[in-house]
C-alpha cells in the first residue's frame, strides 16, 4: 500500500460522492418546476443508497472480479474474503471498491434529467437497479476491468482509451436517457423554465468541483497523470462555459446563466474520456468546441428528433462523452479502430439492453404518473412534501 495514493483516492472518493449528493440532485432539482424539486432529490438520494448496497452485493464482482471477457464474475460478491488488507494496485481494495462505487452511483442518476416529473418512482428505483447491474457494471468490466475493450481484447494490443468514463459513463447514460425519455413521451408542459436558476449554478458549480476527484481520481495514485487530469479538466470547463455563452449570445442576442453552467457540464464530460492522455492546449480544444456541439445538440434533440429529453442528459453527456472518446484518436493517444469500436459496441449493447430493460421494469411497475400528479407536481402527489409554501 503506498500511503500518499491512498490518502489522494480517499480524498477523490469524497469528491466524486459529492457530485451527485448534493451537487447534481441541486444542479437537476433547479431546472425542473417547484412542486417537483423534491422528487428530483429522492430520485438522486434513493439511487445513491441503492446503487451502494447493489454494488456490494453484486456489481463491483461484475466489473472487476476476474478478467474473463464479457463480465467479472461472482467471485467477490458482498467483498467475500477481502478486507482492508488486500490491496488493488497500491491502493486498499476496499478504498478501489468504494471510489469505483461512486461511479456506479452517478451513472444511473445521470439519467435522472432526462424523465423528471413524469416517471413512476417504483420505476426509476427498479431500472436503475437493473440497468446498473446490466449495462453499467459489464461496461465498466469490458473497458476498465480487463475485460474485451481493454489491452489485449477484441481490438488488439490497444484496447480502448478511456480514462474516467467518457464511453462507461457518459454515453451509456446518454443512450439510456434518450431511450427512456422517447418511451416516456414528452412532458404535457415541457416550456416550463427552470425554477431556480441559482439553484443550478450551486449544482453545477459542486459539479465542477467533485469532477477533480472524478477525472484526477481515475489515475489510481498521486502522481503527474493526476495533477495533468485535474487541470485540463479545469481548463475544458472553462473554454466550454464561454463558447455556450457566446455561441447563445450569437444566436439568441443574451447568454443566461443556465446556458453558461450547462456549457461547463458539456466541457467537463467531453473531457472526461480524454483527461488522462492529453495537455492543456488539446483541453482547450476540446472544452471550446464542446460548448458549441454540445449546445447544437441540445437544439437537435428538441427541435428535430423532438424527444423530451428533459434536462438535455443526451446531447450534453451522451454527445459529450462521445465527442471526446472520438478526440483522444484525434490527439494520437489512442487508435482510431478501439475509440470508434468501442463506441459502437458499447453504443449497441446499452441501447438494446436499456430498451428490454424499460418494457421489463413498465410489466412490473408503471412508467409514467397519472396526468393528475404530472401536472400538479410530483412532490405532493407521489412524497407527500413540498419543497416550497408558495403556489408556483
Amino acid at each position: 500500500m503506498n500511503g500518499s495514493d491512498t490518502a489522494f483516492i480517499l480524498i477523490c472518493t469524497a469528491l466524486v460522492l459529492f457530485m451527485t449528493l448534493p451537487g447534481l440532485a441541486l444542479f437537476y432539482g433547479g431546472l425542473v418546476r417547484a412542486r417537483s424539486v423534491l422528487s428530483v432529490f429522492m430520485h438522486c438520494f434513493s439511487i445513491a443508497a441503492l446503487m451502494s448496497v447493489l454494488w456490494l452485493a453484486l456489481g463491483y464482482s461484475i466489473a472487476f472480479g476476474g478478467s474473463d471477457a464479457y463480465w467479472g464474475g461472482l467471485g467477490k460478491a458482498f467483498l467475500i474474503g477481502i478486507n482492508s488488507e488486500n490491496l488493488q494496485g497500491t491502493l486498499p481494495e476496499v478504498l478501489f471498491f468504494s471510489f469505483q462505487m461512486t461511479f456506479a452511483i452517478i451513472t444511473p442518476a445521470l439519467i435522472i434529467g432526462a424523465y423528471v416529473e413524469r416517471i413512476g418512482f417504483g420505476f426509476v428505483l427498479l431500472f436503475s437497479s437493473l440497468w446498473m447491474l446490466v449495462v453499467y457494471a459489464p461496461v465498466a468490466h469490458w473497458i476498465w476491468g480487463g475485460g474485451m475493450l481493454s489491452d489485449g481484447g477484441i481490438f488488439g494490443a490497444l484496447g480502448v482509451r478511456d480514462f474516467a468514463g467518457g464511453i462507461v459513463v457518459h454515453e451509456t447514460a446518454g443512450i439510456a436517457a434518450l431511450l427512456v425519455a422517447w418511451t416516456l413521451g414528452p412532458r404535457k408542459n415541457k416550456h416550463t423554465p427552470p425554477h431556480s436558476p441559482g439553484m443550478v449554478m450551486i449544482g453545477a458549480a459542486m459539479l465542477w468541483v467533485g469532477w477533480f476527484g472524478f477525472n484526477g481520481g481515475s489515475a489510481l495514485a498521486a502522481n503527474g497523470q493526476a495533477a495533468m487530469a485535474i487541470t485540463v479538466t479545469h481548463l475544458s470547463a472553462a473554454a466550454a462555459s464561454l463558447t455556450w455563452a457566446l455561441w447563445e449570445r450569437i444566436k439568441f442576442g443574451r447568454a443566461s446563466l443556465v446556458g453558461l453552467v450547462t456549457g461547463t457540464i458539456a466541457g467537463l464530460a467531453s473531457i472526461t474520456p480524454a483527461s488522462g492522455y492529453v495537455g492543456p492546449l488539446e483541453a482547450l480544444v476540446i472544452g471550446a468546441i464542446a460548448g458549441i456541439l454540445c449546445q447544437e445538440a441540445v437544439l437537435f434533440v428538441r427541435n428535430r428528433v423532438k424527444i423530451d429529453d428533459s434536462l438535455d442528459v443526451f446531447a450534453v453527456h451522451g454527445v459529450g462523452g462521445i465527442f471526446g472518446t472520438i478526440m483522444v484518436a484525434v490527439f494520437g493517444a489512442g487508435s482510431w479502430t478501439a475509440q470508434l469500436g468501442g463506441l459502437a459496441v458499447v453504443g449497441l449493447w446499452t441501447g438494446i439492453a436499456t430498451y428490454v430493460l424499460i418494457k421489463v421494469c413498465a410489466a412490473i411497475t408503471p412508467l409514467r404518473v397519472d396526468l393528475e400528479s404530472e401536472v400538479n407536481g410530483l412532490d405532493l402527489a407521489v412524497h407527500g412534501e413540498r419543497a416550497y409554501e408558495l403556489n408556483s
